[in-house]
């Protein structure tokens, strides 16, 4: 039996840049967005060079050597439990600031590391490699740090990791699926100068889409993917679709008063009420059908999975233009952060509309709060027939 709370609704102002948040009597499972699964990314053949460019407009040229160490990162990542592609991106991000993905040794600190493959020769105190890691810190040997597969697992830690508990690796650092990726890589790197990561936020999504989206430069992202949830196993969790603590349940599924025109209206999803730039999460594993801006639903991510034998789509809507961060064709894992929240389309202030689809993309939505509270995604109160538009708002798509 789905169980039922109370909601505290106090008054808040959804138009204003940020959405305050209130404690509400909302229970959320604790585990819903830890996501425990790989990234599941496979690195293709890798150029002989690619064009980059960073966040404040430079152009750079990479060269093979530092996309085949870009795949050692991506490879090692993908293979490590905990580790999703956010993580491999904050990963790259670190590499690139810290070394510009070359493999360093340091010879005035450590003349014998110049002994083992390297990139040329860093003078940046005791750093040695990729991620320009200590030995006098704690991270390994100079052997073990002039290994590009040992400085990668070392970066992104884990009970798994060489590490552990300390240094801290990305794994071992609280909270940080929702904290801003170059706070992630600083977490880890600890650098006297800890807004630099950022810079290279976009260079590494580009090496991102470039490894892993195909085998020749000839292919295209979505050919390069699988493009049926077919080609998905059976997802073996599901988890909620806001990080805990930064959501408030605002409309639910069903009849209710249209919030913009004030006419009774069916509502085809569940709104959870959210600050702009909230990470959206995916709620199983699975294949992204839809990726776009355009109509009622602003920006829209729908991703098909298969769940208790049967395909299930889930859709979720008015995200901003540049809050998409997936496209058609690309596989998916649950937890892995898909989107921001947003306010676009038919929508009074930023929220996130979440559907579920039985039989799939084009399925009839049916009400995703009990559909989350069976998949013990949520504790959410039961939704009423013929509620209105809380007090709360939420949009309508």
């Amino acid at each position: 039996m789905m169980k039922k709370l109370a909601i505290a609704v106090v008054s808040l102002i959804l138009l204003a840049p940020t959405l305050g948040l209130v404690t509400v009597g909302l229970v959320v499972n604790p585990t819903a967005i830890v996501c425990l699964a790989s990234s599941g990314l496979t690195v293709g053949k890798v150029p002989d060079s690619l064009l980059v460019t960073t966040a404040n407009g430079e152009t750079i040229t990479l060269d093979k050597q530092q996309l085949t160490h870009a795949a050692t990162i991506i490879t090692v990542g993908s293979g490590i439990e905990g580790v999703t592609r956010d993580a491999i991106q904050i990963a790259l991000m670190a590499a690139l600031t810290e070394s510009m993905l070359r493999q360093l040794a340091n010879t005035g600190a450590y003349p014998e590391s110049g002994n083992y493959p390297n990139d040329g020769n860093g003078s940046d105190h005791d750093s040695l490699g990729l991620f320009q890691m200590r030995p006098q810190s704690g991270w390994g040997s100079v052997a073990e740090l002039m290994d590009p597969e040992y400085q990668a697992k070392a970066f992104f830690g884990g009970p798994a990791g060489p590490n552990f508990p300390s240094p801290r690796g990305l794994l071992d650092i609280p909270g940080w699926q929702s904290m801003g990726k170059g706070e992630v890589a600083q977490a880890v790197e600890v650098s006297a100068y800890p807004d630099r990561y950022n810079k290279y936020e976009p260079v590494a999504e580009t090496i991102l889409v470039a490894l892993t989206s195909g085998t020749s430069a000839s292919m295209t992202a979505s050919a390069a993917r699988p493009t049926t949830v077919a080609a998905v196993a059976e997802a073996s969790r599901v988890v909620f679709p806001l990080p805990e603590g930064t959501w408030v349940h605002t409309s639910d599924f069903g009849p209710r008063i249209d919030p913009l025109t004030g006419e009774r209206a069916f509502h085809t999803g569940t709104d959870f009420a959210a600050p702009d730039g909230t990470p959206i999460l995916a709620v199983a594993d699975g294949i992204v059908t839809v990726a776009e801006f355009s109509g009622g639903y602003g920006g829209l991510i729908v991703i098909e999975h298969r769940i208790g034998s049967t395909t299930i789509a889930t859709a979720y809507a008015h995200m901003w233009q540049h809050g998409i961060h997936v496209s058609v064709g690309e596989r998916v894992i649950a937890g892995q952060h898909i989107g921001d929240v947003g306010s676009s389309g038919r929508s009074t202030g930023p929220h996130l509309h979440f559907e579920v689809r039985p039989g799939g993309t084009s399925g009839e939505a049916v009400d995703a709060a009990k559909w989350l509270n069976d998949h013990d995604a949520a504790d959410l109160p039961e939704a009423t027939a013929g509620a209105g538009c809380s007090a709360l708002g939420g949009g309508l798509s």
